[in-house]
C-alpha cells in the first residue's frame, strides 16, 4: 500500500506550499495530508481555513459544494460552511489554526498534532518558512527607517528557532524551507542569518539516531533533482523553471532525514519546462477598464481620460527618432475609440475554458466553476493612467518596462527625486510575452509595478491575475478586503511550483523506506 505523510505547514500564509503538496495524487492517492497549518493572520487564516474545508469536501464528495460554486460566481453572500458539511467543517477548523508560532498556544497546539500524526501516518513533512519581512532587501531598508530600530530586538529574525524546535520534536522524514533571497545576507548580531540557519540544521540530531542532510533543488535539461549545495547561492529556486510565469527566486533548503538520504541519490522528476509568460495566463480573461480615483468615474470619464493621453502621448511623439513609438499611440488611440473597456469587473468564463492541453492551464482552470472571480480593478488617480499607458505601449514597442528617464517631461510626477535613480521603476509593466517579475506584496499599495500589458486597458493588475501568475487555481478564494487579497496573493508560494517539488520529495522518498519509521522518533 502507498505510504502517506502527514505534514505540518507553519507560517502558512494562504497556503501556497500546502496546497501544492496536498493536492499531489498518484494511481488516485494523495501521499501528503495536512495535519495542521498554521497562520496567525486573520484575513489570511480564513483563506487558508477554507481551502481546507474544500479540500476536505471534495475527498468526501468527489466534487465542490453548489454553495462554494454560488459563493464563488458572487451570486450568494457566504454560507455558513458548518451547515453545508459539519464534518468537513470541522476538520478545517483544527487543521486551520490561527496562532502566532513562538507562543506557549501555538507550541501546545502543534505537539498535540505531532502526536497525533505521529499514529496516523506512515511518516510526515515539515513545510512552510518563517515571515519574509526581516530577511528582505527591501524590508531592511525599511526597518532601518524606523526610530529607535534594533536589529538583534526584531523577533522576527528568530522565529525560524520555532521551526527548528518543530523539526526537532517531529523527527520528519523531510522538510521544506521556504525564504526570500534576502535571507542569503540578512545579518543580525553581526552574523549572518543564513549561516546561523545552518549551523542550527546541522545540528539538529544530537542524542538521536538520525540527523539531516541538505539538500538544493537543481534542474538541469527538463528535470529537477535534489543536489548537495556547494555554496548558499545553490538554494536559490527560479520559478520559471518549473514553468511558473513568473520570476520569482526564493531560497528554498529540502532536508531528508539520514535513515532515508540514500533514496536522494538518483532521484529525479521531469519538470514543466514550457517558458510560460503573462500573456498565457491573463490575456484570455475579460478585458476591464480601470476606475479613476479622487474624482469622477463612469466608463465615459475613463475613456476620455485614456483618449487625451494616448493623443497627447503620439503628438510627444512625433518628429521624434522612435517612430514605431508614435504609430503604436496612433494605434491605440483608434483602439481606444473603438474597443476600449467598459467595465471594472467581469465573471464571465473566458471562451474555450478548460480546452487546453497546457499542464499550467489544466491545474489553474476548474471545469465546475460558473464563473471567474476577484476579477475586479481598483481606481487610478487621472494622472498616472498616462504613465500607465506610456509604459504599457513602451514595453510592447521596445521589450523591456522604461525608467524614469524613458518617460516624457510631460508625465514627470511630483517627486523630488524622480530623475535622481530612486524611483527609477516607479512604473513597471508587466511584459506580455515574457514571466512577470516578482509577484509581491507590494501590489497592495498602489500597482505602479504590476501594470497591465494592454494599453486600452490601462490599470494594474487584478487579485484573480496576480492569482494566476502565482498559479492559484481559479476556485482558490482570497478572503478579505482587496487590499488584504493582495498582500495574501504576494507573500504566497505559487503552488504549481510547490507541487513539482512535492513530486520530487515524493519520488524521492519512494526510492527507500525506512527499516523501523519509530527509530527516527527516538533520542
Amino acid at each position: 500500500m502507498p505510504s502517506t505523510f502527514g505534514i505540518i505547514d507553519l507560517f502558512a500564509g494562504p497556503g501556497g506550499l500546502g496546497e501544492g503538496f496536498a493536492s499531489l495524487t498518484e494511481n488516485g492517492h494523495a501521499p501528503f495530508r495536512i495535519g495542521i497549518s498554521v497562520e496567525k493572520e486573520t484575513s489570511v487564516h480564513r483563506t487558508l481555513r477554507l481551502r481546507a474545508f474544500l479540500r476536505e469536501y471534495g475527498a468526501r464528495h468527489g466534487i465542490l459544494p453548489k454553495e462554494f460554486i454560488d459563493f464563488h460566481a458572487g451570486v450568494v453572500s457566504e454560507p455558513n460552511w458548518s451547515a453545508v458539511d459539519a464534518e468537513a467543517w470541522q476538520h478545517a477548523i483544527e487543521e486551520a489554526r490561527a496562532l502566532e508560532l513562538g507562543t506557549d498556544a501555538a507550541a501546545t497546539a502543534i505537539d498535540a498534532a505531532i502526536a497525533t500524526l505521529k499514529r496516523k501516518y506512515d511518516d510526515t513533512i515539515l513545510i512552510g518558512g518563517p515571515p519574509c519581512q526581516a530577511y528582505s532587501v527591501v524590508g531592511r531598508v525599511r526597518s532601518r527607517g524606523k526610530v529607535g530600530y534594533v536589529p538583534e530586538e526584531d523577533a522576527r529574525h528568530y522565529l525560524f528557532r520555532e521551526y527548528i524546535r518543530v523539526l526537532d520534536k517531529l523527527r520528519p522524514a523531510a522538510f521544506v524551507m521556504e525564504n526570500v533571497k534576502g535571507m542569503l545576507s540578512s545579518t543580525v548580531e553581526s552574523r549572518l542569518v543564513f549561516e546561523m540557519l545552518m549551523e542550527d540544521l546541522s545540528s539538529l540530531g544530537t542524542g538521536h539516531a538520525n540527523h539531516y542532510e541538505l539538500r538544493a533543488v537543481r534542474v538541469e535539461d527538463g528535470k529537477a533533482s535534489l543536489q548537495t549545495a556547494s555554496q548558499p547561492s545553490d538554494f536559490i529556486v527560479r520559478s520559471e523553471a518549473f514553468g511558473v510565469p513568473q520570476r520569482r527566486h526564493r531560497v528554498i533548503i529540502v532536508g531528508i532525514r539520514s535513515d532515508l538520504t540514500g533514496a536522494a541519490a538518483g532521484a529525479e522528476i521531469a519538470v514543466s519546462a514550457t517558458s510560460r509568460t503573462v500573456r498565457d495566463v491573463i490575456e484570455t480573461l475579460p478585458a476591464l477598464r480601470s476606475g479613476i480615483s479622487r474624482g469622477r468615474d463612469g466608463a465615459a470619464v475613463w475613456r476620455g481620460e485614456v483618449l487625451d493621453a494616448a493623443n497627447t502621448l503620439a503628438g510627444i511623439s512625433k518628429g521624434k527618432d522612435d517612430a514605431a513609438l508614435h504609430e503604436a499611440f496612433l494605434t491605440v488611440s483608434e483602439r481606444v475609440k473603438k474597443d476600449s473597456p467598459t467595465t471594472r469587473a467581469a465573471t464571465r468564463l473566458p471562451d474555450g475554458y478548460r480546452t487546453s492541453e497546457d499542464d499550467l492551464l489544466q491545474w489553474i482552470e476548474r471545469p465546475e466553476l460558473r464563473a471567474i472571480a476577484q476579477h475586479e480593478t481598483r481606481g487610478h488617480m487621472a494622472s498616472d493612467l498616462g504613465r500607465y499607458l506610456y509604459a504599457a505601449v513602451f514595453g510592447a514597442v521596445h521589450g523591456y518596462s522604461p525608467k524614469a528617464v524613458d518617460f516624457p517631461l510631460a508625465l514627470s510626477p511630483d517627486h523630488r527625486n524622480w530623475h535622481s535613480g530612486v524611483f527609477n521603476d516607479r512604473f513597471r509593466v508587466q511584459l506580455a510575452d515574457e514571466a512577470s517579475t516578482t509577484v509581491t506584496s507590494h501590489i497592495s499599495k498602489d500597482g505602479h509595478y504590476f501594470i497591465h500589458p494592454d494599453p486600452i486597458q490601462c490599470r494594474s493588475l487584478t487579485v484573480r491575475e496576480a492569482a494566476r501568475l502565482q498559479t492559484f487555481p481559479d476556485d482558490y478564494l482570497f478572503l478579505g478586503n482587496r487590499t488584504q487579497q493582495y498582500v495574501q496573493v504576494g507573500n504566497a508560494v505559487p503552488p504549481f511550483l510547490a507541487r513539482q517539488i512535492a513530486a520530487l520529495l515524493l519520488g524521492t522518498l519512494k526510492r527507500q523506506k525506512p527499516p523501523n519509521r519509530h527509530d527516527a522518533y527516538e533520542a
